[in-house]
């Protein structure tokens, strides 16, 4: 697993990787869903869509497993400056999982440590094993993660063969299903809705535990990040491939809809660019107090986001140079 830094904002600060070929780069504005592969971390992923899009500027806003694969949102440009308001989204899994191995990873790419015999299960007996991993639970973070204790990452504490106490962290399980169940091989595949911050490979941990025998993730897949549910992502390939890349990033204001919205004057623009509050009219939906609202100029270009200051005001949060 790759050493990643984070910025003020949230977002991943990214090293340069090398292996690439020197290209001229430019100012890419917009949101990127990449379907990112597996066998690679997530920051090579980024470092690969970034040059394919001579981008300046890119970040991603939560890092998948190299074993995954799925939805990582990429932000290019002034997509930066909106990265962390994606940051507390929900998750999708689809994952599948091998009972009876346990991995000092939690995942297929460890090394096993243990084989244990698995108990005759019915699809039923599984299923109940699930129940309580459903809700609002505890959830011990695995060894194998990029979370801190006493300022190093647990990743590279584990490389070193050594294992820390971890605090049980607040998560929540929004859905838990289970898709498939084979007794003979003692494999399951399961479908997680999930809040920031839960670990799949814990879950399979805690059901594997649960049984009695271990257990470990063999494939995992992200199929969405709120509010993206059901949104079409783009892979590395594709990216090669296409004529105009960046035809493909989204618009800055994407998965901002739920937001209120208002139109700034020519005069109110000028405000806002300089910190100060904007006149202008509200487009759609009202704000109360702190919530924020997409600002759009007198041209319909989206230039930021602000909050309600008087009744045809708004202060800036994040100012878009565009």
């Amino acid at each position: 697993m790759a050493t990643m830094a984070t910025t003020k904002t949230g977002m991943t600060a990214q090293p340069n990787t090398g292996g690439q070929p020197r290209r001229e780069k430019r100012a890419v504005h917009g949101l990127l869903l990449l379907d990112k592969p597996a066998g690679g971390s997530s920051n090579k992923a980024l470092q690969k869509a970034k040059w394919l899009l001579k981008a300046k500027k890119a970040g991603h806003t939560g890092s998948l497993d190299p074993l995954a694969t799925g939805m990582l949102p990429l932000c290019f440009g002034e997509a930066t400056k909106l990265s962390q308001y994606f940051l507390n989204a929900d998750k999708g899994y689809e994952t599948t999982l091998q009972l009876g191995v346990i991995t000092d990873s939690a995942d297929a790419d460890g090394e096993v440590i243990e084989n244990r015999p698995v108990p005759e299960l019915t699809a039923a007996a599984f299923e109940k094993f699930c129940t309580a991993l459903r809700g609002p639970i505890k959830q011990i973070p695995p060894m194998v993660s990029a979370l801190k204790v006493d300022g190093k990452r647990l990743y590279k504490l584990a490389r070193e063969g050594i294992t820390v106490e971890r605090k049980a962290r607040d998560v929540i399980v929004h859905e838990l299903e289970v898709t498939a169940f084979d007794p003979v091989q003692g494999t399951a595949s399961l479908r997680v809705v999930c809040s920031k911050g839960t670990y799949i490979r814990s879950i399979v941990t805690d059901i594997g535990s649960a049984i009695g025998c271990g257990a470990h993730v063999t494939q995992l897949r992200r199929t969405h990040v709120s509010p993206f549910e059901g949104a079409a992502m783009v892979s590395l390939d594709e990216l090669e491939q296409h004529e105009n890349p960046a035809s493909l990033l989204l618009p800055l204001d994407t998965g901002l809809e739920h937001m209120p919205a208002a139109k700034l004057s020519v005069a109110g623009l000028a405000a806002f660019r300089n910190g100060q509050a904007g006149e202008g009219e509200w487009l759609k939906l009202g704000a109360n107090g702190d919530e924020l609202v997409r600002i759009y100029d007198h041209s319909d270009q989206f230039i930021g986001l602000g909050t309600a200051n008087g009744a045809n005001l708004w202060g800036p949060k994040r100012v878009l140079q565009l």
